[in-house]
């Protein structure tokens, strides 16, 4: 074992590597796989926010919502002013049929971002 790695054999490069390969996952459509990937580097690093909001859209893609839920809290905590962690917080608890909770996150992204798509979903209107 080199003197970087750490108890697990895992080197800093491992854990680049196989966050640059989850995202790739993610976007082949593979959140399952991405999640493992995942899985080791934030056993390694859990205070990578970076990581955990990737893991959070995983967890989101693979219909796993409790789960995604947790990682974009978690996210939030850190960086409460992440305008994409609200959105995609409100687009989980909306599959939840969390309304309420959904409308309260869609502003909140809004309100951070005017993404036009954030400004549509918040409906500051209603």
């Amino acid at each position: 074992m080199s003197e970087t790695s750490g108890p697990t054999g895992r080197t800093p490069e491992t854990d680049v590597i196989d966050f640059r390969a989850a995202e790739q996952l993610l976007a082949a459509r593979d959140p399952r796989g991405a999640v493992k990937l995942l899985d080791a580097v934030i056993a390694a690093h859990p205070e990578n926010t970076a990581a955990r909001l990737l893991r959070a859209r995983a967890f989101f893609l693979a219909a796993q919502l409790r789960a995604a839920e947790l990682e974009f809290t978690i996210v939030l905590e850190r960086e409460p002013d992440n305008a994409f962690a609200h959105f995609a917080l409100a687009r989980t608890y909306e599959r939840r049929s969390c309304p309420d909770l959904a409308r309260r996150h869609f502003r909140l992204a809004a309100a951070l971002d005017p993404n036009p798509e954030y400004l549509e979903r918040a409906r500051f209107e209603d």
